[in-house]
């Protein structure tokens, strides 16, 4: 696998900055999540909290999103949103390509780094209870499942979630 060049991480500002990330989810989200959820409720949540348009709402609402590049590839990225103690991870997502480099690793110190200069204690999430992979990833950067939680999120599809925290020291 070698060692990473270096992870570049860009704020995503502008409209082809967001399609680009909207069309990298779509790629994602199809390869990985559909063993996991089905291609029915991949297609739904992508439309919902992926697309050009959800992101633009996302990011007017006070979300940041940022793309992370590696050797002139753009290998994933990332979404959050600051609350008053704590940074919510909405979204680290990486291409099947660049998986197992540690890309999550560098962007989890990246995100951390925010929170700290933010005077945030504490990094959380939420990840499908049946993504073992990625809980096992998240569990091997500090994580810890604080709770489950079962959303609804419309169209007779819910999200069956663990909530996990990273406290920032």
């Amino acid at each position: 696998m070698g060692q990473n060049k270096m992870l570049e991480i860009r704020r995503a500002e502008t409209s082809e900055d967001i399609r680009r990330i909207a069309d990298l989810a779509a790629e994602i989200w199809k390869e990985h999540f559909t063993p996991i959820i089905g291609a029915e409720q991949v297609a739904y949540m992508v439309d919902k909290f992926q697309s050009e348009r959800a992101l633009g709402e996302q990011l007017a609402g006070g979300y940041e999103y940022y793309q992370l590049w590696l050797d002139g590839r753009m290998a994933g990225y990332t979404g959050i949103h600051p609350e008053q103690e704590k940074l919510f991870l909405s979204k680290l997502y990486l291409h099947k390509d660049f998986r197992g480099r540690h890309l999550a690793t560098e962007t989890v110190e990246f995100l951390k780094n925010f929170a700290r200069d933010r005077g945030m204690k504490a990094i959380w999430l939420t990840c499908n209870r049946h993504n073992s992979h990625t809980l096992a990833v998240y569990h091997h950067l500090g994580f810890r499942d604080v709770r489950t939680q079962v959303a609804d999120i419309g169209n007779g599809f819910v999200m069956d979630d663990y909530i996990l925290e990273l406290p920032i020291c």
